[in-house]
């Protein structure tokens, strides 16, 4: 999937997104840095602002400690609902980050928050295997593969991960829904993630065709919605939302989510998402409109 493609899959569900709040000034910068004397608490983005797949961007571990060290709140807010929260803490370790693990806040972390106010049921669950079930050990869950049986024995089910998620999954899931509908509760509300080779298809992807398809509506957990930023603003306490920005290379998750939750917000241009294009066209197209613009993290 091309940049074109995925902005213009963001703006077709626009109806399913919280609608466009604050519009901010487009100021261009260089990068974080250069927000030091305004911003007291940064809300970092991780895929096109932290790293790029499995590899950091360039002088952002140094950039984001320097803000650590003159006492800069730094907080991940990351729509990352495939990891388990261990394995998503070394990962940023071994980047180079040291963020305290209270301090990255994921749609993984909100999901399990929402679940926790529901009665118990049995999950299918979109997510891959290999990674474990830490975080999910007191969730009645089944991973879905190609036994049609488990899809149509889920009460309920959990888009959290699409690395391994195949057509002929999401055909039988489709199919098992429009036999039976039952709600849907998505971790990570992402259409597409920034990575060394292109785009990846993430589980916001395949929830939007769920709705297309069945008329269902997806329960989204991550950014644009409030959800994680409840969750974030717990981690903080006492804090000024004028004095705090979120950071990301998205208009339709972490821009929007930001002004949706009362913040600043810094779209990074060089990097992720529209690396290497015109971040005007889309900016004008979408109505959502950064209060800062950086070339780089």
């Amino acid at each position: 999937m091309q940049t074109n493609e995925a902005f213009l899959e963001y703006e077709s569900v626009r109806h399913r997104l919280p609608a466009v709040s604050e519009i901010g000034q487009c100021l261009h910068l260089s990068n974080l840095e250069d927000l030091i004397d305004e911003i007291d608490v940064f809300l970092l983005d991780a895929f096109g602002v932290l790293n790029i797949g499995n590899t950091a961007i360039e002088g952002v571990p140094e950039r984001v400690s320097k803000l650590q060290s003159i006492g800069k709140r730094v907080i991940v807010v990351s729509n990352a609902g495939g990891f388990p929260h261990a394995l998503l803490m070394k990962k940023y370790a071994d980047l180079g980050y040291n963020f305290d693990t209270e301090d990255v806040i994921t749609s993984r972390k909100a999901l399990l928050r929402g679940l926790s106010e529901l009665p118990t049921q049995k999950y299918g669950l979109m997510a891959t295997e290999s990674l474990g079930r830490a975080d999910l050990e007191d969730i009645n869950i089944t991973y879905l593969s190609e036994n049609i049986i488990d899809y149509d024995n889920s009460d309920a089910f959990l888009l959290l991960g699409s690395a391994v998620w195949t057509e002929d999954r999401q055909e039988m899931l489709l199919d098992s829904l429009k036999r039976n509908s039952r709600p849907v509760y998505v971790g990570n509300p992402d259409i597409v993630a920034p990575r060394e080779g292109g785009f990846s298809v993430e589980p916001g992807s395949f929830a939007h065709r769920v709705a297309d398809t069945t008329g269902i509506s997806p329960v989204f957990y991550g950014k644009p919605f409030g959800n994680i930023f409840d969750l974030a603003f717990e981690r903080l306490g006492e804090f000024d939302p004028e004095r705090t920005v979120m950071v990301g290379d998205s208009l339709h998750t972490d821009i929007l989510g930001g002004h949706i939750a009362g913040l600043k917000t810094a779209l990074v241009a060089g990097h992720g998402f529209f690396a290497g294009q015109d971040i005007k066209k889309p900016i004008e197209i979408s109505g959502i409109k950064p209060d800062f613009i950086l070339a780089n993290p």
